[in-house]
Formats: C-alpha cells, structure tokens, sequence
C-alpha cells in the first residue's frame, strides 16, 4: 500500500527537472542588472578599492551616503553576484572587492566599465521599456523614452551635451576592452593613412596607432563631436591622431587607405548602408580597403544570444539591425568592394574587411 501511494504520488509531484529555472532566471535577469547599475552609481565599488582594506556595511553606507538597511541587503546581493568577497573581522563581516570588481566597475581604472553602465542604466534601459511598442511599430522609441524626435538619429542620441559625453564614455570603455582585437584582426599594416568615420572619442584611434606605429588615423565626425573630442578625449600628445568635421552622409571624405567603420552600419538600413559605402569606395585610394567593426550574427541567424539582443537594441535606439558577415559581405559588394573576408574575435565585436580594387 506504501508502496503505491509512494508512485501516484510521484506521478502528481512535477520532477525535479519541469521546475523552470531557466525562465526564472530570464525574468528576474533585470534585477541583476539594477543591482549592478545601482552599485555602480552609489559607489560602492570606488569606495572599497580606495579604502585598500575590507569594511563593514556601516562604513560603506556612511561612505555612500545610503541607509544601513538598503546597503547590507546590496553587499549581500553583490556578495552573491560573485563582485564583492566576504571576510570575518571580530565577529563583523566585512567587505572587498573581488578583482574583477576592482578592474571593471570601478571609476578609476583603465578597463572601466562604468560609464558603459551608466549609459545603460539611465539611456538603454528607458528606452527597453518600450520594447513591445519597438516590435509592434517597428521602430525606435526615443520619444517615446526622450520625448525627442527621431526622425534625425543622432540628435536624438545626442540630444544634449550630456548625453553626447555619455555616449561617447561608453564608446571609449567598448574600445579600451574590445580595441585591440578588432585592429589587430587583420594585419592593417600596409594602410598608413586610416580614416575613421564616426569615430566618436577617438579611442579606436588610439588602439590603431598604438597597434601600428606607421599610421596616422584622422577621425571624421559631426562638428559638436570633435569639439567634445578635443576637449575630453584626445589631447595633443596624440600626434598621429587628427580631425575632421562633418556628416558622413553629405560631407566630402577626406582621401585614405583605409576606412574604419566601428559600430556604423549597424545604425542603418540596407539602403542608407550601401549610400555610405559607395561614399567610401568613391572617396578611397585605388588598393585601399574599409574595416567594419560590428557584432555578427551566425550565418543561419541562430545566435550569438548576445548579438541577437543587440539587434533588439537597434530596434529600440536606431534604424539599423545587427547582420551575419555575408549580410555586411553584401553591402559592401553593393558599393564596388571586394574580396570581403571576416574575423570572429572571441569577444563582442568582430571584424570585416573589404578591398577596393588597384
């Protein structure tokens, strides 16, 4: 009797693999990233790599300016995430960052991811709360986010000078990580003369001079950007780095060897793409080439994730979508440009690379 009980017990019970782990996981995933994002702009991470030894909730709460109550619960969260390690000083615990911590999230540090998370926190993630209306209409939600037209993209995305320095921050941390690899993934050697379009904060710049001590590398960008650049990001120890001012659409190129596209097409659509291009190919010396730097999709669209959330995001913030290396391999093909070869980096961006025949 024991024993048939015990079976049709079994048979009501859901088995221990139905529980949706993963699907919980998906829903509460936002959580992590606020906790992140929160701990960031409290400072919780800057306040322990300054201390140089381990602290209590009490004295990081006082150090943040936040409630006791409110900071014990976010250490013990980070605690979990793995970004904060835990030690036992008289009967008190205590708090130190972990080193990935101290690298990454951190103000100071050269690898920081800080201002990425800003921008995500305080850009990104408004503008992902109109997602469902981004896939209904089929188009970026910026007013309803900004409450800013975006009819022009990037005077919605630099709709004030703020928000222009941010985007450019997140910039120069994607390309402090991601930077070298995407310029060291073809030997780019041969091209002395580099233009980069949209070249934003110049840190591209700087990793594609650093990797080849023979080019020069002049940033071509909307005006009120080469200001900010100017101003912020590249000073006049980078001799081999110059600027030019204009709209990539309308403006003149400057000649060059090379054109670097980093994080350009995936702004656009197909036809605003191939307008580019064909401005490049026109504009690029006979033997030259263009270098797109871009998150690429498996060639059956089954992935990366990440990249496939990325198209998402273009979805949301742009006009653009994220695209396999055929998909780019065609455009460029659409603009004169031919044997297109692509790298996979092993990290978000990769690299495309089309020549212009002699």
């Amino acid at each position: 009797m024991a024993e048939h009980q015990e079976m049709g017990s079994s048979k009501e019970t859901p088995a221990a693999d139905t529980y949706p782990r993963k699907i919980l996981g998906y829903i509460e995933g936002f959580l992590i990233s606020k906790t992140v994002f929160s701990s960031c702009e409290l400072g919780v991470f800057d306040v322990l790599l300054a201390s140089e030894r381990p602290l209590s909730a009490e004295e990081i709460s006082q150090a943040v300016g936040a409630s006791l109550d409110g900071t014990q619960r976010l250490l013990a969260a980070c605690t979990g995430l793995e970004l904060l390690n835990t030690h036992q000083e008289n009967g008190q615990v205590c708090y130190s960052n972990t080193e990935q911590a101290s690298v990454y999230l951190t103000r100071s540090s050269p690898l920081s991811l800080y201002q990425s998370i800003q921008y995500s926190s305080r850009t990104i993630y408004l503008c992902w709360h109109y997602l469902t209306d981004a896939v209904r209409e089929g188009r970026n939600q910026y007013e309803k986010a900004f409450g800013v037209s975006s009819n022009d993209l990037f005077q919605a995305l630099y709709r004030s000078d703020e928000e222009m320095v941010k985007f450019m921050q997140l910039m120069n941390s994607i390309w402090n990580i991601c930077g070298k690899d995407v310029v060291t993934a073809f030997d780019l050697s041969p091209f002395n003369s580099i233009c980069d379009l949209g070249g934003c904060s110049g840190a591209l710049a700087k990793q594609c001079t650093s990797a080849y001590p023979e080019c020069t590398v002049r940033i071509f960008d909307l005006p009120k950007v080469v200001h900010t650049s100017r101003k912020h990001f590249v000073t006049g120890a980078d001799e081999r780095i110059s600027f030019h001012e204009g709209d990539f659409f309308k403006d003149p190129l400057p000649e060059a060897d090379l054109y670097i596209l980093a994080r350009i097409l995936h702004d656009w659509t197909d036809d605003r793409c191939i307008e580019l291009l064909s401005r490049v190919y026109k504009a690029c010396k006979q033997g030259g080439a263009v270098l797109l730097v871009e998150a690429l999709l498996n060639e059956d669209g089954s992935g990366p994730v990440t990249v496939q959330l990325y198209s998402l995001n273009m979805l949301v913030q742009t006009e653009g979508r994220e695209r396999t290396a055929a998909q780019y391999a065609a455009l460029l093909a659409a603009a004169g440009f031919t044997g297109t070869q692509h790298r996979l980096t092993g990290k978000i961006y990769d690299a495309v690379l089309g020549h212009k025949e002699t």
